[in-house]
This record gives structure tokens, sequence and C-alpha cells, in this order.
């Protein structure tokens, strides 16, 4: 049978926009208690109020930077009872900078995508993972990328950043062989959020190109996957996912219709 999530504990990391956000409204609306985090504190208040408002959701809002090892260590292991234990992490948190060269790489873009997309999954995991050991019950969900299986032009080391989050993904699943927690790994290609955006820092017109011609994924569709791999049966792990729109072939093909 699948897992309920009724009054289960779902954290999200990167919950304020896209994937992280679609999965909020998913889990909540199948029953879950939600912890969200984030940076931007007014966009989850938004989020918390109208989860809410529409499935009567219990939420816990954390404005936290990933990158900031010692907050996310202090916040998570203090966090109110009623949320304090974690059945599911979801690490969503992650970005892209640029969009060039390693010759030409700008040293700044290179230390925010890996203490982001690696140290500060590694950061939360660490935070929360020991405590679903301990009780023997738990499930490690985190959203990595194509761009992990398949390198692209000028992708150098934000590809890297997300081949690291595939390989601990793998390297999980011996760390919690036998204590009854889960791993799983969920490679989206093409989505439409703000992920562009962010990598081309605020420009619009060239971050809406990326989207033209065909028709992508939307954070709902990666939040569905995701919460079919948290519903399985507690003897079934899916260990990895790779979810394309119909129109990607790769991280280099995709039909468009211009």
């Amino acid at each position: 049978m699948a897992v309920s999530l009724i009054d289960k504990t779902v954290l999200i990391t990167g919950a304020s926009s896209g994937i992280g956000e679609a999965c909020a409204y998913t889990f909540a609306q199948a029953g879950a208690r939600l912890i969200l985090l984030a940076r931007r504190r007014e966009r989850l208040e938004e989020i918390a109020h109208t989860l809410h408002e529409q499935y009567g959701a219990k939420v816990l809002t954390l404005e936290l930077d990933v990158r900031d090892r010692e907050a996310i260590t202090s916040t998570l292991t203090h966090i109110p009872s009623e949320f304090s234990d974690v059945d599911f992490l979801i690490n969503n948190a992650g970005l892209s900078r640029g969009l060039d060269t390693l010759q030409n790489g700008d040293y700044v873009n290179w230390e925010e995508m890996i203490d982001t997309n690696i140290k500060g999954l590694l950061w939360v995991t660490r935070a929360v993972l020991p405590k679903m050991i301990e009780k023997g019950d738990g499930m490690v969900i985190n959203i990595a990328s194509i761009a992990g299986r398949q390198a692209y032009p000028n992708g150098n080391v934000y590809c890297a950043s997300k081949a690291g989050v595939k390989m601990l993904s793998e390297a999980l699943q011996f760390d919690v062989n036998g204590t009854g927690v889960r791993i799983t790994n969920i490679d989206p290609g093409l989505v439409e959020t703000e992920f562009s955006l962010v990598r081309f820092r605020g420009d619009e017109k060239r971050a809406s190109t990326v989207y033209k011609g065909y028709t992508p994924m939307t954070g709902e569709d990666v939040a569905e996957a995701v919460l079919f791999c948290a519903t399985r049966p507690l003897h079934v792990s899916i260990h990895d996912m790779l979810i394309m729109p119909t129109a990607q072939a790769s991280t280099q093909m995709v039909h468009k219709n211009l």
C-alpha cells in the first residue's frame, strides 16, 4: 500500500519558488505538515498562508540560506517539537550562475553554485538524517539535474555540482542501508521556473528564450514525481529517476518549433 502523508513532516529547501514551491502545494494537499526553508521570508509567508487557507496545512517557515552551515545546524536542531520529527527531506535548493567556459569563468559564480548545490545539501542532510536513522524511518529526496548525467557547453561547474548531488545520493544508499531510511535522486530536464532568470541575473529577455518553441515541464510536473517516490510502500525505494519534457532528448537536443 502507498504510504500516507497525513501528519507526516516534510522539510523542503528552496521552497519559495519553482519546484520547491510546487512540492509544498503537492505535499500539503496530501495532508503533510510542512517546514518551508528559503531566503525570502515574505514569499515563504505568502505560501504558508495560502497552504493553510486552502488545505488547512500546518506550516513552519524558516528564513535561512543553506550555505550558512552554523545557522542551518542551529536552527534545524532546535525547531518546535511539533515539527522536529522530520519524515521527508526534499533537498531542492540549488542554482546556476552564468554560462561561460571554464577559462573565462567567474570565481564568485563558482563558489555560489558549489556552496549552494553541494555544501548546502550536505549541511541540511547532516542536520536531519541522524534522527531519521535513530527512529528507523525517513526519506531523503535530492533534486539534482540531467546536467549531472550529461554535460553541456559552458555548463562546467553547474554540471559538476549536480553530478556531485547524484553521486552523494548513490553514496547515501550505502550509508543508510539497513537503517530503514530511503534515498531518492531525481534528475529533471528543462523546467520553466526562475532557474534561467537566476542564471542570467535577472535578464528576463535572455531567460525567456530558454523556454520558447516547445513545452517545458512545470514545477508541478516534478512535484508529482517527488510525491510518487515519497508514497511508495516502505519496502520499495526508487533510487534514481530521470524526468524530461517530451521535446527534450538530451541536454543538447531539444525540438523547438521556432
